[in-house]
């Protein structure tokens, strides 16, 4: 499981450099069309956005992953042994609740409706940029697994 996460890190990281730049390109391009051509590229503006949407769900998946991210951990820090453990599980469940039923499950048929929708600027379903919902959904909730299993085995480090 360990390869398969270390794996799937290295995916999501080199995904999000080459995402961050493209859009650093895009950004630059459309600012040059806008000030010194006096004519802003629709096709920047809006595959930036689009690109950025996607930035910011595949990088929060890997941010969760990496157990970096932010957390209220008052009541947690009160404790210790194993009920720090049973704590750490029970959030790692609440947050998975959560992702099936937001992320994985409302993200996949809002995909599937706007398959149908087509961008005007780009000429793509605009369920193509709503499919990185579901699918960083679920790299959270094996990210959970993985955490869930080393709180178990005693190895987590946060």
């Amino acid at each position: 499981m360990e390869k398969l996460k270390n794996g799937l890190d290295r995916i999501i990281e080199i995904f999000c450099i080459i995402i961050m730049g493209i859009m650093t390109i895009l950004v630059t391009w459309q600012v040059i069309t806008r000030y010194v051509f006096n004519n802003p590229s629709i096709f920047t503006e809006q595959t930036a956005q689009y690109l950025f949407v996607w930035l910011v769900m595949y990088g929060s998946a890997y941010v969760f992953g990496k157990r970096e991210h932010m957390q209220i951990s008052f009541v947690r820090d009160l404790t210790k042994g194993n009920i720090r453990k049973i704590i750490d599980i029970f959030q790692e469940i609440i947050i998975s609740i959560f992702v099936i039923m937001v992320m994985i499950y409302g993200g996949y048929y809002s995909a599937l409706r706007q398959m149908v929708q087509v961008d005007a600027a780009l000429q793509i379903p605009m369920g193509v940029v709503y499919s990185a919902i579901p699918i960083s959904g679920v790299f959270v909730i094996f990210y959970a697994i993985y955490n869930i299993k080393k709180i178990i085995l005693g190895q987590s480090e946060k």
